[in-house]
């Protein structure tokens, strides 16, 4: 059987007190030596992507779209070609708040949905984590897959800069897919949220 798990038989030998010598079988499990084997830790590729996009408006500004649910709202509006839809799975927008987020067909090589988590919501320092916990990535080799958005001072209270990271970690036998990934999408979320942002600055300064 080599190391393959099994069950052996023995023959018992326990006597206390005028027990029960030689009597009976007592099961001996022998432990799988390849077991650490198949448990190894899978060989993976980790990777990480930044944006950053200066804008002329306070960081508290732009904070109050990319820290709530905002954001689920306008980048379907803003930009279509790259989020098609956002559905509200369970949550108000805080920590363990989960999106399916739909993209349009025909996008070259991507996922055509996933659900996030919001994992991380830090009010104070403007920053905000979501993991991809279905679909999307996880089925194309992915072990995980992470967005952080921090929005930092630049001068306050006159610009700032949207800060856009992707972490992710890559089966290696799906390694190729990393090139899938790319800052495209959270660019324009961010160019799109900033100029949405400008023309209402504009309009309520008229």
């Amino acid at each position: 059987m080599g190391n393959a798990g099994f069950v052996e038989l023995l023959p018992r030998r326990f006597q206390s007190n005028g027990g029960y010598p030689d009597k009976g079988l007592f099961i001996h499990l022998s432990v799988s030596q390849t077991r650490a084997g198949r448990r190894r830790r899978r060989r993976a590729m980790k990777g990480t992507l930044c944006h950053e996009l200066e804008v002329g408006l306070p960081a508290g500004q732009v904070w109050e779209v990319y820290g709530t649910l905002r954001l689920a709202q306008l980048v379907v509006e803003l930009v279509p070609n790259v989020i098609q839809k956002v559905d509200i799975v369970e949550g108000d927008g805080g920590v363990g708040t989960v999106l399916h987020l739909t993209f349009p067909t025909g996008t070259s090589g991507g996922p055509q949905f996933y659900k996030e988590k919001f994992v991380k919501i830090d009010d104070e320092n403007r920053l905000k984590e979501a993991i991809v916990v279905e679909g999307g990535y996880l089925e194309m080799g992915f072990l995980s897959f992470l967005v952080r958005f921090e929005i930092i001072d630049k001068e306050e209270g006159v610009s700032s800069i949207i800060k856009s990271t992707i972490e992710y970690e890559v089966d290696e036998e799906h390694a190729g897919n990393a090139s899938l990934v790319t800052t495209a999408a959270v660019a324009a979320i961010a160019e799109g949220v900033s100029g949405y942002l400008m023309k209402e600055k504009s309009g309520a300064s008229n």
